[in-house]
């Protein structure tokens, strides 16, 4: 919550506040005694709180908090569309490349009013013009954000999943799709499409189209993969955004672990947690029983919840 302003959950707030109140609020201060807070009310948004100065957006409170969350729905960077794969991508590019999200909201604003053009009855060509030259721009900028941090996560990638499976790396390729063909500029693909764009009301290339395809010889890897494969290759890529992360911006990621038993045996989870704590971040796991795979490394505590309430089993 404190660090994108939702629950991994859903987007829905009002079901995160305690029944009968009106409002809730959530507190947390960092290791270096910056704190933030976040309160939420019933129909009136939120406040959003670093030092005690009210927050316009979350970018400033997302770089000091970057959290990776292994859950069920980390699945869908594998089965799930090219969204899911895209916002893995632009969080990592997000934490190591300061500029990288004006670039993308100018983009989305482009985008916006080339799409709204499109729907309208008459085209306005000189309007088009104009939004297509600054969304080639913008478009171009995030490009090379993307391109250039996907080359530094491509191989840490290639080392994670081969450390976690012997050396066999399941046999995964990835490569990076930018939303438009490689060697056509974008000017010259929007006219190209315009005909086809009016027809759909929507842009079909540019940078909301990229995406990160993850194969097999020539086959999606999701299609061939067993459910337990499939699982230590999203670890795989989770861990190795937190060691780019830990190397670009000299911080570590916060990690969010739920019950990793699942389709993974004693040898890959111990793996996989093995590998997670030797990032030197904070790491919160959930789990239903008590795991064999944390606790003699470093220090840990352990807590217990039954009937809604918490309490230290272990220090």
């Amino acid at each position: 919550m404190l660090s994108t302003g939702r629950s991994f959950r859903s987007v829905k707030i009002d079901p995160l506040i305690q029944y009968g109140a009106e409002s809730s609020t959530l507190y947390m201060e960092l290791s270096d005694g910056r704190q933030v807070g976040l309160s939420r009310s019933r129909g009136k948004g939120h406040v959003l709180k670093l030092q005690g100065l009210k927050q316009n957006n979350w970018e400033e409170v997302a770089r000091l908090l970057p959290v990776q969350v292994l859950d069920s729905t980390a699945f869908l960077l594998l089965e799930g569309s090219p969204r899911a794969r895209r916002q893995f991508l632009d969080w990592g590019v997000f934490h190591v490349e300061p500029s990288f999200v004006a670039y993308w909201r100018n983009s989305r604003k482009c985008l916006a009013n080339r799409n709204l053009l499109l729907k309208s009855q008459r085209l306005d060509g000189e309007q088009l013009a104009a939004w297509d030259t600054e969304l080639c721009i913008y478009a171009n900028l995030v490009d090379l954000a993307r391109k250039e941090y996907f080359e530094a996560f491509a191989p840490v990638l290639q080392e994670t999943l081969n450390s976690l499976t012997g050396g066999s790396g399941l046999g995964l390729t990835v490569c990076y799709y930018r939303g438009w063909p490689e060697n056509d500029p974008l000017e010259q693909v929007l006219t190209d499409s315009l005909a086809s764009d009016r027809k759909y009301g929507v842009s079909q290339c540019g940078p909301h189209r990229a995406d990160i395809r993850i194969k097999i010889r020539k086959s999606n890897a999701v299609e061939l993969l067993s459910r337990g494969q499939q699982k230590i290759a999203v670890c795989a890529m989770k861990i190795a955004q937190g060691i780019l992360l830990s190397k670009a911006a000299e911080s570590r990621c916060v990690f969010l672990v739920d019950d990793l038993p699942a389709e993974l045996d004693s040898k890959n989870r111990k793996g996989v947690f093995s590998a997670i704590y030797d990032l030197g971040g904070q790491v919160f796991l959930t789990s239903v029983d008590q795991q064999d795979y944390w606790g003699a490394e470093g220090k840990t505590a352990t807590f217990h919840v039954e009937h809604g309430t918490i309490s230290a089993l272990s220090d």
